[in-house]
């Protein structure tokens, strides 16, 4: 059943006996005075729908743990160890002095409790609620979208540790599976912890394992029972052949037909880095930094730097694209807002989509790359889209084809032109972009002086960025889901540090912002 604080106080209650402590403005001396008024008891009332059992911890003293422990980046031991020991941490919570903390499996128990409910980020919409209810942002209509990488949990697997873990994993995992390895897989001894001895210096003993690994693989996949399968063990199989086939491919003189394997020759765009969380991904955010892990999105009004909204994806793939998801933070705008970006946002698709929202877009373009330095770029060829047709620098006209495609192959030939414009033996050939005429627009507006002045308060989202990420680079949990649930509490707990700073504060049963 729901706990709940008690309307008196302990006669050791800290906050009664040095309250006065408390560093005027902190975190701590807001959640002394205003705890329960934020975290109502109803709030978590659909956690606990039975009135049987022990009590739990008080909704109000939990909340303000898990809202403390994102803003200090601590383990579940050691906010356990803080709230035992730590006076400020006590007088936050409510506590008496001689209260002891309670084991580190009941933050464990209130994670999956929130996860498993219909409102998991529910303190991250508590914070919400009360930004709005301060109307801070009313007539601040600014967004700045950005995203940053953070590290993974678990350690960057190799082609053998993986495909290893992952018959492992079936054979525990899948009915049947276990007599299936006994008896068809005979590269490596999967009871034996270590990996395969062998001459890891010597080439063709390593190509001979991989060939040897991914043979068990497909035999596994190819014997085992034809059944239904639970989640868990459907998740195990669909993981086995994905690792199986995302790092190899037939050796040289293979049809891919006779099972004779080898490391690819590439990495895969989508590449599964970890069979222990799946969902960790490669991630560039520049061409020469590498990191593993995830992203984290946010959009921030860059005045007061509170994060309107936040998301946490695979640092790869499709859907974790920045100007898709930058696209998603934004839905929650109840009226158009100047969207401030870097050149990750400016895709065409991502400039219709805003235009079609009523947003302003005041993002950076992405950069037209010429093929001769100090050459001609897209943007010395006149394209009318009205009649189809593009004109080159040399003032030659052809139609656009079907296909968005315009060919100057028959002009090239003797163009005075022609060293300033292509190398192509076949003459210069563009390809009209769907949403061209925006992304030229949007060009010829990055050049003015009112973008200038708007886009120059794109960058203080680096401070609430830095905010994010200070102390809290590397996640503790593994998955999507769990990281993200993180991240939206973590962004509470840093927006309610701004809001205080800002004057927060309650009147009359509503919260305000106080002028300092």
């Amino acid at each position: 059943m729901q706990g709940r604080s008690g309307d008196q106080r302990d006669l050791l209650d800290v906050e009664s006996v040095a309250g006065h402590l408390l560093k005027p403005g902190s975190v701590f001396a807001f959640l002394a005075g205003h705890r329960r008024e934020l975290f109502a008891d109803e709030l978590f009332a659909d956690l606990f729908p039975s009135g049987r059992g022990r009590p739990s911890v008080p909704a109000d003293v939990m909340a303000a743990v898990i809202m403390l422990q994102a803003l200090h980046g601590l383990s579940d031991a050691e906010t356990v160890d803080a709230v035992t020991y730590d006076l400020r941490w006590k007088a936050a919570c409510g506590l008496p002095v001689t209260a002891g903390g309670f084991h580190p499996t009941t933050l464990t128990y209130w994670r999956r409790r929130l996860a498993a409910s219909d409102r998991p980020d529910r303190i991250f919409e508590v914070v919400k609620a009360v930004v709005a209810q301060t109307g801070v942002l009313t007539g601040r209509t600014r967004r700045a979208l950005d995203s940053t990488v953070l590290e993974d949990a678990v350690a960057t697997q190799d082609t053998v540790t993986q495909l290893i873990a992952a018959i492992r994993r079936v054979r525990r995992q899948v009915p049947g599976a276990a007599a299936v390895v006994a008896g068809h897989c005979t590269a490596h001894d999967y009871d034996d912890p270590g990996k395969p001895v062998i001459a890891w210096d010597d080439q063709a003993a390593r190509a001979e394992l991989v060939d040897a690994l991914v043979g068990d693989a497909h035999r596994l996949l190819g014997h085992l029972p034809d059944a239904e399968l639970g989640p868990t063990a459907a998740e195990a199989v669909a993981l086995l052949a994905l690792v199986a086939g995302q790092d190899v491919e037939p050796v040289e003189d293979s049809d891919g037909t006779d099972g004779r394997w080898r490391i690819a020759r590439r990495v895969a765009e989508d590449r599964v880095i970890s069979v222990v969380d799946p969902d960790a991904r490669h991630a560039h955010k520049t061409v020469h930094r590498r990191q593993d892990g995830f992203k984290a999105h946010v959009a921030v009004e860059p005045e007061t730097g509170l994060i309107t909204d936040c998301s946490l994806t695979k640092a790869a793939g499709a859907d974790s694209h920045d100007a898709v998801v930058g696209l998603r933070l934004l839905d929650g705008e109840t009226q158009p807002v100047t969207v401030l970006g870097d050149s990750a946002y400016g895709s065409g698709a991502a400039r219709a989509a805003l235009v079609d929202a009523g947003h302003r877009a005041v993002i950076k373009p992405i950069p037209l790359r010429t093929t001769i330095p100090g050459g001609f770029s897209t943007d010395d060829f006149d394209v009318d889209l009205g009649r189809g047709t593009v004109t080159c620098p040399a003032g030659h006209t052809v139609l656009i084809r079907p296909s968005r495609g315009a060919a100057f192959e028959r002009f090239c030939r003797g163009c005075p032109l022609a060293p300033r414009c292509t190398t192509a033996k076949r003459g210069r050939k563009l390809t009209i972009h769907q949403h061209e005429k925006l992304l030229r627009a949007a060009r010829r507006e990055a050049e003015t002086e009112q973008f200038q002045q708007v886009y120059r308060h794109r960058p203080m989202v680096e401070r609430s960025i830095a905010w994010l990420t200070r102390g809290n680079r590397r996640l503790r949990y593994r998955g999507v889901a769990g990281n993200d649930r993180w991240l939206h509490t973590r962004v509470a707990a840093l927006n309610l540090r701004r809001l205080i700073v800002l004057g927060l504060t309650r009147h009359t049963g509503t919260w305000t912002i106080t002028a300092t």
